[in-house]
């Protein structure tokens, strides 16, 4: 009998599962599915005992088991935001047979991930140097927008988990306020996750081409952004240039708010779809656009994450602290 762990990071989009040895962080026994392939989470969750048990011929149930959701992750039954899926905390642990489950916010998982980020995992634009034992702010563009704060001290971290990516999306140009206005038509309230996520760079794009009065000529982000890096429609070119504004005042607003001389840190699968253009667009003009405050801004450092599957090693991350009851 093998003792092992069940760690996974469930987004609106992809599910990413990893077995793993207590105390190990990474692990090459990694699964990953399409959400939108399956009617219920139960239906996937069984799938992937049945491939860890082939895999590795382990025949016992998982000991411990971390879950890292796009979320709120405080009550039994867990709905996911951005998809169909939802399930109750306590049978899914029945079902697994596990000694314990933890269920945590995903962006709770990518904080734990970001303490384990190497130099070389990391993209800085703009700013100077981190301060030490100063707040940190993370934001992340995926199916939606994550958001969450982390507070490290010498031998240590606090995480700040948050909801932040369903505030109220403040526009800053008269452009991003015709944008708001005809989201607001279709949605009734604008959150930031409306246009800054992937599901929100479609939103910027059908907005913008109401109004210019274009046909809309794609029905995909990935579409969007294709055309965009190729630059085959003007339309798309400006849905990606206000989305890169948006995420720097966005970005901006959660250094001032937290004070964030630690950095802020982008994650989620979106921004890497196209780097070079993020790099080269507005992103830290407006980050530093803040009136009487462009002064304290300009210090602060932010990273693009280029690590892979960082939700997955901060749920491992999460059973280590478990474990060692931190």
């Amino acid at each position: 009998m093998s003792t092992w762990y069940l760690v996974a990071d469930i987004g609106g989009t992809n599910a990413r599962f990893s077995a793993l040895k207590p105390g190990q962080l990474e692990s090459e026994l990694q699964f990953f599915h399409s959400v939108d392939e399956y009617p219920n989470f139960e239906n996937l969750l069984e799938i992937i005992i049945n491939e860890i048990g082939q895999v590795t011929g382990w025949e016992n149930p998982p000991y411990k088991a971390c879950f890292a959701v796009a979320c709120p992750a405080d009550a039994d039954r867990i709905s996911f935001t951005n998809s169909h899926w939802s399930f109750s905390q306590s049978k899914i642990k029945k079902f697994l047979k596990c000694e314990s489950l933890i269920v945590i916010n995903d962006f709770e998982a990518v904080a734990h991930g970001i303490m384990e980020l190497k130099d070389d995992e990391v993209i800085q634009i703009g700013g100077g140097l981190p301060v030490k034992n100063r707040a940190i702010g993370i934001l992340g563009a995926g199916t939606g927008l994550g958001v969450a704060g982390l507070l490290p001290y010498d031998g240590g971290y606090h995480i700040i988990e948050s909801e932040g990516g369903h505030s109220d999306y403040s526009p800053i140009s008269e452009a991003q306020g015709e944008v708001v206005r005809r989201l607001r038509a279709k949605f009734g309230r604008v959150s930031l996750e409306r246009l800054l996520s992937g599901k929100g760079i479609f939103n910027i794009y059908l907005a913008l081409c109401e109004i210019r009065a274009s046909k809309p000529t794609y029905s995909s982000p990935a579409q969007i952004v294709d055309a965009a890096l190729s630059k085959a429609d003007s339309d798309s070119v400006a849905t990606l240039d206000m989305f890169c504004e948006g995420m720097g005042s966005a970005a901006g607003n959660l250094a001032l708010t937290f004070g964030a001389k630690g950095g802020i840190y982008l994650a989620g699968g979106v921004i890497p779809k196209f780097l070079d253009f993020f790099l080269n667009s507005n992103f830290r003009n407006k980050f530093e656009d803040k009136g009487r405050f462009v002064s304290y801004l300009k210090s602060i450092p932010v990273y693009i994450i280029r690590r892979e599957n960082l939700g997955l090693l901060g749920a491992s991350k999460k059973l280590i602290k478990v474990d060692n009851n931190d």
